[in-house]
């Protein structure tokens, strides 16, 4: 079923409407008529078969609401990727598997081994294709949202940012971690929906002042195996063991 977001609650309303881009896609390129069905996801992350119920030419899609959602395909807790910003093309890559993994937010930022640096006149062209990728892929995979991407940042910031969050895993290969599995073992299950922030290192991962920084501001170093994963595969293997252990067990 074809799937679509909408930037209002759609719980406790019995009529909704698509507009712009999406009505255009709805009537024109999908060729739907009255009577048939799509998905309809709400700010609230709510899903809902929706009625098409009118047109407007291709300019509105006039819809009714059910009163019951649909089942929920978002995980039983929040994930904040923190990625360190990799070479070339693979940021975008990057950002379609964390959705389809179910990433909630994500942050590039730089450090001592990035080999691209944050450039400001080109982060305006860059945000658009990147958000434009997160929506297809929050759409292939069906998500109930679309995980925010947030403005690039430098290492130092993000740093602080361990204090907000039940779990903040810091991806490292060298000494003093304690196994992903572990980890998650020792935090348990709960009924609360946990937030968890994953920082993935560049090529080249982090420098030891950088790992001593993290645990400094109360990050947890994490092993992900005997392997040395790339950049564009940790922050991956670190989802899907998140998946695994809280939604499949």
């Amino acid at each position: 079923m074809s799937r679509f977001f909408t930037a209002y609650a759609l719980t406790g309303r019995k009529t909704a409407e698509l507009t712009g881009e999406d009505a255009h896609h709805v009537s024109r390129s999908l060729r739907m008529a009255v009577g048939d069905s799509l998905t309809v996801c709400g700010s609230d992350g709510c899903a809902y078969a929706c009625t098409i119920t009118g047109f407007n030419e291709d300019k509105t899609v006039f819809l009714s609401v059910p009163d019951e959602p649909l089942p929920s395909a978002e995980p039983p807790y929040d994930v904040h990727l923190f990625q360190g910003l990799p070479k070339g093309d693979k940021t975008e890559s990057i950002i379609q598997k964390a959705v389809e993994g179910g990433v909630t937010d994500i942050t590039l930022f730089t450090s001592a081994n990035c080999v691209m640096q944050i450039k400001a006149d080109a982060e305006g062209r860059k945000e658009e294709r990147r958000k434009k990728i997160a929506y297809e892929a929050a759409v292939q995979s069906g998500r109930n949202v679309i995980p925010a991407l947030h403005p690039s940042a430098p290492f130092s910031k993000i740093l602080p940012r361990a204090a907000e969050y039940d779990l903040a895993l810091f991806c490292y290969e060298g000494k003093g971690t304690v196994g992903i599995g572990s980890v998650l073992k020792n935090c348990g299950k709960t009924d609360e929906q946990l937030k968890i922030a994953v920082a993935v290192g560049p090529e080249g991962g982090f420098s030891l002042q950088e790992a001593a920084a993290a645990v400094e501001a109360g990050w947890q170093p994490v092993g992900l195996g005997p392997r040395i994963l790339r950049t564009e595969t940790a922050g991956i293997f670190v989802l899907g063991a998140l998946s695994a252990f809280f939604e499949t067990t």
